[in-house]
């Protein structure tokens, strides 16, 4: 069964790093259901254009990695929309590439807004959604913090700390009214897989990423996967014997997309705007 556009009409939303790819999806459909969405993100310009153009109730610098300037985040937000219903979770870089070429600038990038920026989120927001016992806090994971991938490998231990945050925030807040979620997306088609050879038949959509948040939002579940198959597929993977899961990746071709399949000058923009 669908979710009704009107399910999560009027609800007061904030997403981080809304300016573009999943984010950018994520608050067009909420907006379209009805919701008083704000987006945050490290780009003040790209952000203004998303909102005006999306009709989002406001964009404002946001630097997930600075406490100070997420506190500001938050307070813009409630200025706009009032108390927050949802905060999504949503910033995220994904540099790839040998992980002995990783330049420690950037392993400390990958956490720093995988990992802090999605603790440092939660810890501002929480303390008033308890105390009015009501409210979402959404983190967008990855299904790669739990099928491991060469070329990722700070990335995929940084969603993996999500997965086992948003759970331990899960269990430790039972009953007090707040849900938390997370969100494990494949592969998706963003600027984040430029210059690779991802699997298409693993590929999700941002769209389908934003329809999955939007379910999630109108009904709280403790996580969801983008795309159906590619959730089962890796649920299949941990009850199937290593020898034949890894004969199974590597016929696919992952052990080698994000290592010597990439093309870095197809991916320059990116890497530019992630050490800026």
């Amino acid at each position: 069964m669908g979710v009704s556009p009107t399910s999560t009409a009027s609800r007061t939303i904030a997403i981080t790093g809304g300016a573009r790819g999943i984010g950018r999806a994520i608050a067009a459909e909420l907006a379209t259901r009805g919701c008083s969405v704000v987006i945050g993100d490290i780009d003040l310009d790209t952000a203004a254009d998303t909102a005006a153009a999306l009709g989002l109730a406001g964009a404002f610098a946001l630097d997930v990695t600075d406490p100070a300037s997420f506190e500001r985040f938050l307070g813009n937000a409630e200025n706009a929309v009032g108390p927050l219903d949802v905060l999504i979770n949503n910033a995220g870089v994904m540099p790839v590439g040998p992980f002995v070429e990783e330049s420690d600038n950037i392993t400390r990038r990958i956490l720093d807004i995988n990992v802090y920026g999605v603790i440092a989120g939660t810890k501002l927001a929480l303390p008033q959604m308890l105390s009015r016992r009501r409210g979402h806090i959404v983190n967008i994971s990855s299904l790669a913090g739990e099928n491991p991938t060469p070329g990722m490998a700070t990335y995929c231990a940084s969603k993996q700390a999500v997965l086992s945050f948003t759970e331990a925030m899960r269990r430790e807040h039972r009953g007090r009214g707040v849900h938390f979620s997370a969100v494990l997306p494949t592969f998706t088609r963003t600027e984040m897989i430029a210059g690779t050879r991802a699997p298409f038949g693993l590929l999700a959509e941002p769209e389908d990423v934003a329809r999955a948040v939007a379910g999630l939002v109108a009904r709280p579940r403790r996580r969801v996967t983008v795309t159906r198959r590619a959730g089962w597929l890796a649920a299949m993977d941990k009850v199937t014997p290593r020898l034949i899961s890894e004969f199974m990746v590597r016929r696919l071709g992952i052990d080698h997309t994000f290592l010597d399949g990439v093309d870095q000058s197809a991916r320059r923009g990116y890497n530019e705007r992630l050490i800026r």
